[in-house]
């Protein structure tokens, strides 16, 4: 025999047990793996439509209070006006008083 062939012998052997006893995942095996898998995506599903129905109310609630501060901003400053407006009407009653 020559030396080349003693060399791949037990690689060959090697090979063909790892092929051999390798086998095939049952259907069974399959479906208890899937089940599993299934399990954890319902359950990531679920909370992920959960998070979901939070981050749009938070939305709405978030949009609901810009509108109520621009509102706000609104009578500020329509108030301001008027407070300018008693202001100036006040100095210049003080300054009435004053020359008199």
């Amino acid at each position: 025999m020559s030396p080349y062939l003693t060399k791949l012998a037990p690689l060959a052997v090697v090979l063909v047990g790892s092929v051999g006893l390798g086998g095939c995942a049952t259907k069974g095996f399959v479906r208890d793996q899937i089940a599993t898998v299934n399990q954890r995506i319902d359950g990531l599903d679920s909370r992920l439509q959960q998070t979901d129905a939070t981050a749009k109310q938070a939305l709405a609630e978030g949009q609901a209070a810009s509108g109520q501060a621009q509102q706000n901003a609104q009578r500020i400053d329509q108030l301001n006006g008027r407070v300018d407006s008693v202001e100036q009407q006040q100095a210049a009653a003080q300054r009435k008083r004053a020359r008199n």
